[in-house]
């Protein structure tokens, strides 16, 4: 009987330490699940393909306000993979976006409208980038206000786009009709038009943007800045809108195809303005770095350039008065007609 009661006892005992075993086993199996679902989600992140964007920018200020996003793309730190395109004048991307070569493009805010309407819808506004940049510079000493141009030669940049619709509306306020009280030459570039100012004393009066107005003001002293356009246009419109001189604009079939890509690309490109107007000098180090502008100029022309960011009602509220008072003023100057609520691209 002893014996019985004995081997039952090891029975039992034998059992307890094979079940023990079992639930150490089982510990051990689930403790290494986690780890290994960290490092295959870790492998799949790893693995995910970022999207293909062609990207145009123009010389100057929307360029300044892309650097930083164009350096950490260059470094394959960017969200998006960037092919960065840079032009001269707004004209040289119509046409690339209209054939959809370009996917997103920084250009002044009526043709983005105008562009809008040439479309039939298929382009959007993403966010405002640069306000007014605009300056009446000056050799001649004649120019103190805007009354002081009348019967001048005024040399310019942006036919048929802001620049031109700017000017011609503070002219009108100011009583001056563009087309019988001055002349205006245009050119194609503003980098042209700083080197005409700079090599020929037949170039008196122009008008131009920043950073070109540093450009010329610091390389002859007998080049000065008689007016700023952004205040004049302030006085003649009694700040009923904002200079909106720049935005960012996306073709629609883009924007609903690439959702996601898109906003990493506008909060990258935020981080850039930022960037641009919170470290100067390193900013102005980059644009010379990629050809945009020499350092030195670069430094001194930032703080005044107005490189913004506005996105969603803000950017809606600020862009469509601006381009309400270029219709007011001349319809064709937007295209023929206001932008539907579908021109603005809202997250």
């Amino acid at each position: 009987m002893k014996k019985s009661f004995k081997k039952i006892v090891a029975f039992m005992t034998a059992a307890a330490m094979a079940l023990s075993l079992a639930a150490c086993s089982n510990s051990n199996s689930t403790s290494s699940s986690p780890s290994s679902s960290s490092q295959q989600s870790s492998s799949e992140a790893s693995q995910v393909e970022k999207t293909d964007i062609n990207v145009a920018v123009l010389k100057g200020p929307t360029a300044i306000g892309s650097v930083e996003l164009m350096d950490k793309n260059d470094k394959g730190e960017a969200s998006n993979n960037y092919n960065f395109e840079m032009f001269g004048a707004p004209e040289d991307v119509v046409g690339k976006i209209t054939t959809g070569e370009i996917d997103i493009a920084a250009v002044p805010a009526n043709l983005a409208a105008t562009l809008y309407k040439k479309t039939e819808g298929n382009v959007m506004m993403t966010n405002v980038n640069t306000l007014g940049t605009l300056y009446i510079v000056d050799k001649s000493g004649e120019v103190t206000d805007v009354a002081s141009l009348k019967g001048k030669t005024i040399y310019a940049t942006g036919q048929g786009s802001t620049p031109e619709y700017v000017l011609n509306y503070i002219l009108k306020q100011n009583g001056i009709d563009p087309e019988k009280d001055v002349t205006i030459e245009y050119k194609s570039e503003h980098s042209e038009l700083a080197t005409l100012l700079l090599s020929d004393d037949s170039a008196q009066i122009a008008m131009l943007p920043e950073p070109f107005v540093t450009q010329v003001t610091s390389k002859n002293e007998n080049i000065k800045t008689a007016l700023d356009l952004t205040e004049e246009w302030n006085k003649a419109c009694d700040g009923a809108s904002d200079v909106v001189m720049g935005c960012i604009i996306v073709t629609k079939d883009f924007a609903q195809n690439n959702k996601e890509a898109l906003d990493k690309f506008l909060d990258e490109y935020k981080e850039s303005v930022e960037f641009a107007n919170a470290n100067v000098e390193e900013c102005a180090a980059l644009v010379g770095g990629y050809d945009i502008m020499p350092e030195d100029v670069a430094k001194s022309a930032i703080p005044r350039c107005n490189i913004a960011y506005a996105e969603g009602d803000e950017m809606q509220k600020m862009a469509s008065g601006f381009l309400q008072v270029l219709y007011d003023t001349d319809a064709k100057s937007v295209g023929g007609e206001m932008p539907a609520n579908d021109f603005y691209y809202k997250r």
